[in-house]
């Protein structure tokens, strides 16, 4: 591959991540090519660039955006960015676009390399795991809240060549980025973390309020150890992040220890200008279906797989399908709800 080559990106999605990694790729002088579904944000970046808002800085970027149906030609690096949701759709859509020896990235949540694999080749997908905060305003404008641990690897864990190329990409995008041989490790965390916001975002508290609040933290601690028996079943080592300790929801593990975990994730929430996460802005603001499926669905997916009990995801899977459905209000009482769930500590 060229140097102009390497130089060359396509970011399929251009919402929240990957319109604030495109961004900067742009920034470090990478060629970036954004597609989104949606018109009026492609639209807007043709017509006014790609504006960045956030407490890092406002700055505005031009590149080429196009709607799936409009786009031609094909990419050696694609950075899949869509909603988890969308992704099997996104895989189909981008496949004539990916040049013979090219590769797909997938910066999304979820454990969406597994999806890919039905589309696109498994040797030529990777992954990554990100957790800074930022959220989609209006079209042309995204807004870059908070810092956070940005990963990739490779599926296998072999520290490739490509991925070592990858890694310094997204460098630019952020300078801690890690290159790991065990980018499951990660995603299989953000699902436990992920648990925990998606019983955030019920309520109208901010993450770090949500947290914080000492009547609800058996009830934390018990969606993250939920998740964890079945990533341990499927013989994954997770791996820790931005306050949040795998360690520290083991099944032995004590409560003193997920309570200093959700402390320093509490501490991690509060230094971020994004209060409340995408899953609530989902069901507050946008009045859209969020990825309650495409993340926790796996949990209870694999949980079935190895005779691992669910219930407390399992509930909060429907409790979200009733909010995204308008039947049920955002509120802190549907955590009472949670709390009446039956949970058993093992198979």
């Amino acid at each position: 591959m060229s140097e102009e080559d390497s130089q060359r990106l396509l970011v399929w999605g251009a919402g929240a991540i990957g319109g604030t990694i495109g961004a900067y790729l742009v920034q470090g002088g990478f060629d970036v090519t954004f597609v989104d579904v949606a018109a009026d944000h492609a639209q807007a970046i043709n017509e006014r660039g790609l504006n960045i808002t956030g407490p890092f800085g406002d700055f505005n970027v031009g590149a080429p955006a196009f709607t799936p149906e409009q786009l031609e030609g094909q990419w050696d690096t694609i950075l899949l960015c869509t909603k988890a949701q969308h992704t099997a759709e996104a895989a189909k859509a981008l496949a004539p676009h990916l040049s013979p020896d090219g590769v797909v990235v997938s910066i999304q949540n979820g454990l969406n390399p597994l999806i890919i694999n039905d589309h696109i080749p498994p040797e030529r997908v990777l992954g990554s795991f990100v957790n800074f905060g930022a959220d989609y305003l209006n079209p042309g404008l995204v807004h870059y809240g908070g810092r956070g641990v940005v990963v990739i690897g490779e599926q296998d864990g072999k520290l490739t060549g490509r991925a070592k190329r990858l890694h310094q990409m997204l460098k630019h995008f952020e300078p801690d980025a890690i290159l790991s041989p065990n980018v499951f490790g990660y995603l299989w965390s953000k699902l436990a973390y992920g648990a925990l916001l998606f019983a955030t975002a019920i309520t109208n508290d901010s993450i770090a309020d949500a947290l914080k609040q000492p009547e609800n933290r058996a009830l934390y601690t018990e969606l993250g150890r939920e998740v964890m028996r079945v990533a341990l079943a499927h013989g994954v080592t997770p791996e820790a992040f931005n306050g949040f300790d795998p360690a520290a929801f083991l099944p032995d593990a004590g409560d003193a220890a997920a309570g200093s975990s959700l402390d320093e994730m509490v501490a991690f929430n509060r230094r971020s200008a994004k209060t409340h996460s995408g899953i609530w802005r989902d069901l507050a603001v946008r009045k859209r279906t969020t990825e309650v499926d495409a993340q926790l669905g796996w949990v209870v997916h694999f949980g079935r797989q190895h005779g691992i009990t669910t219930p407390l995801n399992a509930r909060l899977i429907k409790l979200i399908h009733e909010i995204e459905a308008g039947t049920r209000e955002l509120g802190r009482g549907n955590l009472a709800e949670l709390h009446g769930v039956p949970v058993r500590a093992g198979v």
